[in-house]
């Protein structure tokens, strides 16, 4: 690269600033059929970011020469998939980026001057931007193209992308028509099975609650929602579920919530705990009931720290800790009481107690400091 060439490329880059500006004030003001519209604002919002990584795009542009094409940068494609979403053509997306190149063509030409670069110098430099431009509008025209093709066209796609949305913190644009009251009461579930959403409308028709009701994609289940003017207890829920829902469903449920924040939190509460159902085999869970051990299945540190903290020690016994896994798993499950633990197992009272008190020896600690911790261990294991 030339001295002139990197002092061309120095004084540009210097104002791009001032070339954004400018820019921007080419754009035209926000229609008032839009000033209410999130995911247009959104889009607005972004322009000038773009501005600047595409005029710093142009400037590297010159100083790589014709030794190298520069890459486009991820934030310039973020503009037109925007645009593609909120309903901008594409033919006013290159219409903008069109009047910055031709604005940049001329900052160009005028800091060649100042600088003294070449005639024949110049002249490669203009031919280097058409042809950096011409990939520009190629990759802006594809992004477009390629999101607009991804928008949802039924109005089933539309109402699964608007829920997304608003599970995402976003406020989507565009009306659904899903007479759900977002300010009120929620109580979110996730259900799977043959018969899963007609057990749901059931259960909304018993319950005397608005349905909303989704279907995922990603898996055979439906995100369901419970409204109502009023709070509906989960242990309520589960007991109509248990009533009315077939063998073939499952269902986990959330806890009860308020607003727009609720509804999210229930819905993320009932989809922690689905899994935990499938794998228990449980027609009706409640997240509360098993609130530690959803949290710690989604964290990876947790998990694997509970199986060596808790689990391994007791497979260092002779028989692979089995003995020691089914005394404490009677032990929880009769709420840590020892005669119910010994009846359950069929083994007298003494033999449970000399388990337990091995069990500390184990780990050289009371059995109460970290019954809670060896039962969410064998929940994982479970």
């Amino acid at each position: 690269m030339s001295d002139s060439v990197a002092a061309l490329a120095a004084r540009l880059r210097a104002r791009v600033p001032e070339i954004e500006a400018s820019l921007a004030a080419l754009v035209d003001p926000i229609p008032e059929s839009r000033v209410a519209d999130p995911l247009y604002l959104e889009y607005m919002d972004c322009l000038p970011a773009t501005r600047v990584a595409v005029l710093r795009y142009a400037v590297e542009a010159t100083e790589l020469g014709d030794r190298q094409n520069p890459e486009i940068p991820a934030a310039v494609l973020t503009a037109p998939r925007l645009a593609a979403r909120c309903g901008v053509p594409l033919d006013v997306v290159l219409r903008r980026y069109s009047a910055g190149n031709a604005f940049f063509g001329d900052i160009l030409v005028e800091e060649a001057e100042r600088v003294g670069v070449s005639t024949s110098t110049l002249r490669r430099l203009l031919h280097l931007q058409a042809t950096v431009f011409d990939r520009l509008l190629q990759a802006v025209s594809d992004e477009h193209v390629r999101e607009a093709g991804s928008r949802p066209a039924t109005t089933a796609e539309r109402r699964h992308r608007y829920l997304e949305e608003l599970l995402a913190g976003r406020q989507p644009s565009g009306e659904t028509g899903l007479e759900y009251d977002f300010d009120g009461h929620h109580l979110g579930l996730m259900v799977k099975g043959e018969g899963a959403h007609e057990a749901m409308r059931e259960l909304a028709a018993t319950l005397d609650r608005r349905l909303l009701a989704d279907a995922h994609r990603e898996e055979p289940a439906w995100a369901c929602w419970l409204g109502g003017r009023a709070g509906l207890g989960s242990e309520e829920a589960v007991r109509a579920l248990n009533s009315i829902s077939p063998d073939s469903v499952i269902a986990a449920v959330g806890e009860p919530a308020a607003g727009i924040a609720g509804w999210r939190l229930s819905h993320r509460q009932a989809k922690a705990a689905l899994p935990i159902a499938e794998r228990r085999g449980t027609p009706a869970l409640r997240y509360s009931d098993v609130a530690v051990l959803a949290s710690i299945l989604r964290d990876d540190l947790g998990t694997t720290s509970l199986r060596q903290i808790y689990l391994q020690p007791l497979e260092a016994a002779k028989d692979g800790g089995r003995v020691g896994r089914e005394t404490l798993r009677a032990y929880f499950a009769t709420e840590r009481n020892v005669s119910s633990t010994a009846a359950a197992l069929g083994v007298d009272r003494r033999t449970v107690t000399n388990r337990l008190r091995g069990i500390e020896e184990l780990f050289g600690r009371p059995l109460g400091d970290i019954a809670a911790h060896l039962e969410t261990a064998l929940q994982l294991v479970d």
